[in-house]
C-alpha cells in the first residue's frame, strides 16, 4: 500500500485541487479501499463549483461514488479482495469521497459488485444509472407500456439516459426530451426526441393528457408543465433539479387526474432498495450498449469538467481513473 496517495480535496469554497495525502488523514470507517474508479455527476460539479452548499465540512474530497477492492477491513460482511460499490451516504459531502486513490467508510454503506457487473460498467453505471433504475421502478409500478408516451427529461444527461435505454428496453414508448442535439441517444434503443426548445410550457393549471408517466431530472417550470399533461393515474417520478428547485404547480392534476408525483431520493436509499436497483440493472441493462455512452477522464479533469457539466455541456457518463 502506498504512503501517500492523490486526492482532489476542496479546501475551502475557493481553494482546490490535487493533492497528496496519506491513509491517516483519511476520515473514520471500517473498511479500507483501494479505488479503481468513481464517476462524474451533476452533484459533483454543485459540489466542486460552490454553487449549492452540497459539501458540508472543510475539507473534503468530492466523489458521491466509487468502486473499488478492500484492502482492510473489521466489518463482519466484507474480506479483503472483496469488489465493493458505494453510492450517496453522504459521502463527497459529509465524508471524504471517490475522487481518490482510497477510501474509508463505514461498512454498512457499501454493497458487493454484481458478479455479471465489471469494475468500469458500475461506474459507467454508478450513481446516475443507480438513481435512474430507482425512476424506473416506481414507473413500472403503476404504467404498463400499452399506457402511453413515456417522457425523460434532461435525457441526455447520466439519468436521464440511462433511464432512457432501460425503458425502451423493457419495451415502453419513450420520448426524450434534451437540450442538446443528442443522437446517441438514438443507439439505447427506439425513442422519440423533442429539443427542448421546442418544448412548450403550459400555464394552465390542466393540460391536455400526454404523458402515461415522466422520470424528470430538471424540475422547475418543465416539471409544472408535465405535471399539469400526465394522464389519469399517471406517475411522475422526481430526482433533479438541474434546472431550478421551485416548483409552481395546483392540486387540481392530483385531485382529479389521480396522479403521482414519486420523489426519488439516492443517497440515503435503503440497502434493500439499493440491491433491489443493482440486481434490475444487472438483468435489464445492455451493457454493451454503455460503450456509446462513457468518456474516461482524471483528477486534474475535474475542474473543466465542472464547468462544462453546469452549462450543459456533458453527455452521457463520465468516469473518474485516479490512477490516470
Amino acid at each position: 500500500m502506498k504512503k501517500t496517495f492523490k486526492a482532489f480535496v476542496i479546501e475551502t469554497k475557493n481553494k482546490q485541487g490535487i493533492k497528496k495525502i496519506e491513509i491517516n488523514d483519511l476520515m473514520k470507517g471500517d473498511v479500507l479501499i483501494k479505488i479503481i474508479y468513481s464517476s462524474f455527476n451533476y452533484k459533483d460539479g454543485l459540489a466542486i463549483s460552490g454553487t449549492l452548499p452540497i459539501v458540508k465540512n472543510f475539507p473534503m474530497i468530492p466523489g458521491v461514488d466509487f468502486v473499488g477492492v478492500v484492502e482492510e477491513t473489521s466489518h463482519k460482511k466484507f474480506r479483503k479482495g472483496d469488489k465493493v460499490i458505494l453510492n450517496g451516504w453522504g459521502v463527497g459531502e459529509k465524508h471524504f469521497g471517490g475522487f481518490s486513490e482510497y477510501a474509508r467508510v463505514d461498512g454498512n454503506w457499501l454493497i458487493h459488485l454484481p458478479k455479471k457487473i465489471s469494475e468500469k460498467q458500475s461506474m459507467i453505471i454508478g450513481s446516475a444509472g443507480y438513481t435512474a433504475a430507482l425512476c424506473v421502478i416506481e414507473i413500472i409500478k403503476k404504467i404498463k407500456p400499452n399506457m402511453g408516451d413515456i417522457l425523460v427529461t434532461g435525457a441526455s444527461g447520466g439519468v436521464g439516459s440511462i433511464a432512457v435505454h432501460l425503458l425502451s428496453k423493457l419495451n415502453y414508448n419513450v420520448v426524450a426530451l434534451s437540450g442538446k442535439k443528442s443522437n446517441f441517444l438514438l443507439k439505447l434503443g427506439k425513442i422519440k426526441i423533442i429539443d427542448r426548445k421546442q418544448f412548450v410550457i403550459n400555464q394552465k393549471p390542466l393540460g391536455s393528457q400526454k404523458w402515461a408517466g415522466c422520470i424528470d431530472t430538471v424540475g422547475g417550470d418543465i416539471l409544472a408543465s408535465i405535471i399539469s399533461e400526465i394522464k389519469y393515474d399517471g406517475i411522475v417520478a422526481s430526482t433533479g433539479l438541474a434546472k431550478s428547485h421551485i416548483l409552481n404547480t395546483t392540486v387540481f392534476p392530483f385531485i382529479l387526474r389521480n396522479i403521482t408525483l414519486a420523489g426519488v431520493d439516492c443517497v440515503y436509499a435503503s440497502n434493500k432498495k439499493r440491491r433491489k436497483a443493482w440486481e434490475f440493472l444487472e438483468k435489464n441493462l445492455d451493457l454493451k450498449k454503455l460503450n456509446s455512452i462513457y468518456s474516461e477522464k482524471s483528477l486534474k479533469d475535474l475542474k473543466k469538467l465542472t464547468s462544462n457539466i453546469l452549462k450543459g455541456k456533458v453527455e452521457g457518463r463520465t468516469l473518474i481513473n485516479p490512477k490516470l
